[in-house]
């Protein structure tokens, strides 16, 4: 794949890594990462082998975010096509997070706007000491997308959730530990070996039983902060690229 390195541990059968792989550009999320992500979550899907996910980035970066300038080639056919081109970041999110296999995110680094979205949808997110988040958004001008709302709502509760996206500050992995968005924190270089010590512990367990907790607690999750209540994310983004692109006219 163009963005993405995806590999089967032979010491570990069952455990499946995929690498966010776009170091010079911080692994930042454009359309090919979106189509090779889905198309990896559709394959994981039906496969019934592999039981855990680590998802990791390469270099210094978890993921730098959506690049704004990556875009499908040609031309918005109608108002429905533009409606599709925004809502990659939607698709991506749902699928990750739909997957029945544990993800664990081994965040290795800076993760900002996109990332953190992506980040979001892991069932265990562990961060080394270094790593960084930062949702930005409001900043440029652009709603928080991708079904993120919810899933910030869920883990760190509303007031958290409003300071961090409207006021746009950076956090660091240790307040992210503080306030439940990340379960561990390890010494730098140590994050993906720690997920997959954890990988190995999840993978000796009955896997019924992981299975169904996992299903379960989602169930439980969404109705906390059901994710239809992010039902408008491709709308106010296309609204936010028009009113953006109308200041910039003015």
């Amino acid at each position: 794949m163009e963005t993405l390195l995806v590999e089967r541990d032979t010491d570990l059968p069952g455990l499946v890594t995929i690498t966010l792989n776009r170091p010079e550009k911080l692994n930042a999320i454009n359309v090919t990462m979106h189509d090779e992500l889905q198309q990896v979550c559709r394959e994981l899907q039906d496969d019934i082998d592999a039981r855990v996910v680590i998802i990791t980035g390469a270099g210094r970066a978890f993921s730098s975010g959506a690049e704004l300038a990556s875009t499908r080639p040609g031309q918005p056919r109608s108002d429905l096509d533009r409606r599709y081109r925004v809502s990659a970041g939607d698709r991506t999110c749902a699928l990750v997070e739909g997957l029945d296999q544990v993800t664990i995110g081994a965040i290795n680094g800076l993760t900002i706007g996109g990332g953190v979205a992506i980040a979001s949808c892991f069932d265990i997110r562990l961060a080394a000491e270094s790593a960084w988040f930062s949702i930005p958004e409001v900043d440029v001008e652009l709603p928080l997308t991708w079904g993120t709302l919810p899933r910030l709502m869920r883990e760190l509760g509303p007031a958290r959730t409003k300071e961090l996206v409207m006021l746009c500050d950076r956090f660091t992995s240790g307040e992210a530990l503080q306030w439940g968005f990340v379960n561990h924190v390890y010494p730098d270089g140590q994050v993906l070996s720690e997920a997959r010590k954890m990988a190995a512990r999840l993978l000796a367990k009955d896997p019924m039983s992981v299975a169904m907790t996992k299903s379960a607690t989602n169930a439980m999750a969404q109705l906390m902060v059901p994710g239809q209540a992010a039902h408008a994310d491709r709308e106010q983004m296309l609204l936010a690229y028009q009113l953006r692109s109308r200041r910039q006219k003015e």
